[in-house]
């Protein structure tokens, strides 16, 4: 088919609306450029990044939760995020400023997109709280992947099995069972429900006082525990999809919320796969707590861990100190890093 020709007035609308949307354009970056000036801003104040929306920020000053403030931020500054403590100046005019500095990060939560390039979740956090559920399925492999991450970053990562109303005695005893697995490694696991509330005492006990993120898949319930720890905020709440089983997204950005005792949760968007293709094979050996005792002890330097002599992994798999699930883990995160 033929491209249609435009009339003479019909093109004349078509450079009218885009002439008109270029001015648009160029008078609000004019207003911002306007906002940068140093001759509009107030003097300088400590805040805390607790949205991020593209090119603006909403800051909290420091000992001001509560009031946000939508700022723009300086050309030379790296990418922010939710968590992220940083020095901003207040417009004179509105309720608006500009970020002038970021200040030195405790941590730094990232994770690759799917283009493979690294993606800023959350910054200065000290418990990283992976919310699994019944449904969707919990998979020892996207778990072992999440605290490889923690691993790597030394941020304390928490289980959190979520929805435990939804498990009859069988169901209970086979998570249980998975879970085992976890707590003989060191790590806190816990149990709740936010629609018995049962198990949501001592969550909040661990949270207080401490800057945590809600990470896991969509649809396990992160939105729904911030609703219950933090009343009153009520995030959106998602169904599960009926085709897939799988959460549909309903956190669009990284939100951080205050804890009325003390402490901040930072929730994040709900991701299905938590790739590591950014961090080395050796840090995914790191990422395996249990296997740090036998790291260095092989006959060879450069062991691949599989069918070497005197393999000091394999050696502690035939004796019951790694077991068999955990080593498949590590084979296919290490298997994974190749494929972004």
């Amino acid at each position: 088919m033929s491209k249609r020709k435009l009339t003479r007035r019909q093109q004349w609308r078509i450079d009218k609306v885009q002439q008109e949307r270029i001015v648009r354009a160029k008078k609000k970056e004019d207003q911002i450029e306007q906002e940068l000036v140093d001759d509009n801003l107030g003097s300088e104040k400590q805040g805390l990044v607790i949205a991020h929306y593209g090119a603006t920020l909403d800051i909290e000053t420091i000992n001001e939760p509560g009031i946000a403030h939508r700022c723009h931020l300086r050309s030379n500054l790296p990418p922010l995020v939710t968590g992220d403590r940083v020095v901003w100046r207040p417009s004179k005019k509105e309720s608006s400023g500009v970020v002038v500095a970021l200040e030195e990060r405790q941590s730094l939560l990232t994770r690759p997109d799917n283009h493979g390039r690294i993606k800023p979740v959350a910054a200065n956090i000290d418990y990283i709280v992976l919310v699994i559920a019944p449904v969707p399925i919990p998979l020892t492999n996207l778990i072992d992947r999440y605290l490889v991450a923690a691993e790597t970053l030394g941020i304390e990562p928490v289980l959190l099995l979520n929805k435990v109303d939804l498990l009859d005695e069988e169901g209970m005893e086979l998570v249980n069972g998975m879970l085992a697995i976890y707590e003989e490694l060191g790590y806190t696991v816990l149990r709740a429900s936010t629609k018995t509330e049962d198990g949501m005492k001592p969550l909040k006990t661990l949270l207080d006082e401490h800057v945590s993120v809600f990470v896991g898949q969509s649809g396990v319930g992160k939105s729904s525990l911030v609703n219950v720890l933090l009343p009153g905020i009520d995030t959106k709440v998602g169904p599960l999809s009926e085709s897939t089983g799988k959460g549909m997204h309903t956190t669009t950005a990284a939100k951080l919320f205050h804890f009325p005792a003390g402490g901040m949760l930072i929730d994040s968007p709900g991701i299905r796969e938590f790739g590591l293709w950014h961090i080395e094979p050796e840090q995914v050996l790191e990422g395996f707590r249990e296997f740090r005792p036998f790291l260095g002890y092989c006959r060879f330097r450069d062991c691949k861990h599989e069918q070497e002599p005197n393999c000091a992994l394999l050696k502690a798999l035939d004796e019951g100190y790694i077991l068999e699930e955990r080593m498949f883990s590590y084979r296919q995160i290490l298997n994974s890093l190749d494929q972004p």
